[in-house]
């Protein structure tokens, strides 16, 4: 490449901002503006809040357009032809692109997904690897088009799951892995060096947006499958009980250990000063819990607070 390749970013969250900075960084690129949600109510105030990636945007700089919506927009589509950028790059941005938006760019447009497509489309792919004990996922890098995580794969790489992932985890891991990659594939792409692949649609699996009722834990469930749920679900939604009829966080770490009795599932065992709940296959040990209204505690902070403790049930 001879010159810096104008880039448009489109992105919302905080995993998005390793890739904006990685691009914004390297001398082969010149972001002239970024998309990305508007301000959303945050927290029990429901203050207007700023996406991560606005907040960056700003700091450096850049342009920021918040369109509320993206299809039959005349003038951020208006925005974007003066902008006249050859490349959009487009991570966990929240809407679906209509083709006349990636119709602008020359160079087309670059997705990144943080799994190995075609499996997991969708708004979930980190949580769902997690959550259906995937022995590995990935990072895809696509050319998009107009429907989800569609397009062609122009680079994938692997990452091995070992069982101890949290959602924060394994969105790190997927950051650290996936900007380098995002930043060859393009240089590669540009110069010709590398052709898309088609993804076989027959193979393909989708994933929906994680809501917090589903965060709730069922002890009938076996304990691998409670401990990919804590994990799958942490540090949002965070995965739930209940405990005399109030809502009870369970945070990782958790251990799993084997049944000390023959008690019933969601019952609670104190031992050598540690909280163990039974579940419908073994038990899980737990490290550190959050009741409604209260801070997070250790387990035992949590045995000294309670009165009876061990006689109650999880529900």
């Amino acid at each position: 490449m001879n010159k810096p390749i104008k880039t448009v970013f489109a992105g919302t969250p905080d995993f998005a901002v390793p890739f904006l900075e990685g691009l914004f960084n390297d001398g082969d690129f010149s972001v002239s503006g970024v998309i990305t949600q508007p301000d959303k109510p945050v927290g029990r105030k429901q203050e207007l809040t700023a996406s991560p990636i606005k907040l960056l945007a700003e700091k450096n700089g850049i342009t920021v357009w918040q369109p509320e919506k993206l299809r039959n927009n005349p003038d951020i589509l208006e925005e974007l032809k003066l902008a006249g950028a050859d490349l959009l790059v487009v991570v966990a941005y929240g809407q679906i692109i209509p083709q006349e938006i990636l119709d602008l760019f020359p160079l087309g447009a670059i997705n990144v997904h943080p799994s190995l497509l075609p499996k997991y489309r969708g708004a979930s792919p980190l949580q769902s690897a997690i959550l259906n004990e995937e022995e590995k996922t990935g990072i895809s890098i696509m050319l998009m088009d107009e429907k989800m995580d569609h397009g062609p794969i122009l680079a994938q790489e692997e990452l091995v799951l070992d069982g101890n992932e949290t959602t924060e985890s394994l969105h790190d891991l997927a950051a650290i892995k996936g900007v380098p990659l995002l930043i060859k594939t393009i240089q590669a792409f540009v110069d010709k060096k590398i052709l898309a692949i088609p993804q076989n649609d027959a193979e393909a699996t989708f994933c929906r947006t994680i809501t917090k009722e589903e965060a709730r834990i069922n002890w009938s469930n076996s304990a691998k499958k409670i401990s990919a749920q804590i994990r799958g679900f942490y540090p949002w939604p965070v995965a739930w009980t209940t405990l005399d009829g109030k809502r009870l966080k369970i945070l990782p770490p958790i251990e799993i250990t084997k049944n000390t009795n023959k008690a019933s599932n969601g019952s609670i065992t104190i031992d050598d000063g540690k909280i163990k709940i039974q579940c419908g296959q073994e038990a899980i040990e737990v490290n550190k819990l959050q009741l409604e209204g209260k801070s997070v505690m250790s387990s035992k902070e949590m045995i000294n607070g309670i009165k009876d403790l061990a006689k109650k049930i999880l529900e």
